[in-house]
């Protein structure tokens, strides 16, 4: 991670400009877990869901010199911010930034690691629809586990709406990651914000 202190400046610039603007991006415990993850586990090739303004994208591709990440976002003001931060870092080599709502794209590529922070209500989906596009012994990653902590309240303790059916989703994706027969899931809830890890179990 020698390379995170070269561009130390240019990182905070880019959690600055989140803080601001209020674009959620990952927490720093996770964004450490996750850094080291890939540098521990011989990951090579990464697909993000949610690029946002492109901060774990470029936090995983300093990890080491071997690293492509392919990330998707459907925002277009964020789209574009991450291409310009990208570019900034000098990183257009190793992350392809694609402009599209990531259930509508079509991918050739298998990845090592698929790292899923997008929309937490299509959770579910994105595991579905991408799952097939991970290597053997690949992972998938989920940020947002606890979802800010509103996971564990009761749902008579959330006021808002929209807010409560986003928190049903990611219980449901919970259960889902559960009761999931191809894979095994491990629940970091002590780590940022909580992180699911997903591998494939073996095959009997």
């Amino acid at each position: 991670m020698a390379l995170v202190e070269t561009y130390k400046e240019l990182i905070q610039e880019i959690m600055d400009y989140a803080e601001e603007n209020k674009i959620p991006i990952m927490q720093q415990e996770g964004i450490i877990y996750l850094t080291n993850y890939i540098e521990n586990n011989n990951i090579h090739s990464v697909l993000e869901i949610g690029t946002a303004i492109g901060f774990s994208a470029i936090m995983m591709a300093l990890t080491k010199d071997d690293i492509h990440i392919t990330s998707i976002e459907k925002d277009e003001e964020r789209y574009m911010e991450a291409l310009k931060n990208v570019k900034k870092l000098g990183l257009e080599d190793k992350i392809t930034l694609l402009y599209k709502d990531a259930l509508e794209v079509s991918l050739n590529n298998t990845y090592d690691c698929i790292f899923i922070d997008a929309a937490k209500s299509k959770n579910t989906e994105f595991f579905e629809k991408f799952s097939p596009k991970l290597n053997e012994h690949g992972t998938i990653i989920t940020d947002n586990m606890k979802f800010h902590g509103y996971v564990d309240k009761d749902e008579s303790e959330i006021k808002n709406r929209n807010l409560r059916g986003l928190v049903r989703k990611v219980k449901e994706y919970r259960e889902f990651l559960k009761n999931n027969k191809k894979f095994e899931t491990d629940f970091l809830d002590d780590i940022g914000d909580g992180i699911a890890v997903s591998r494939k179990r073996e095959e009997k």
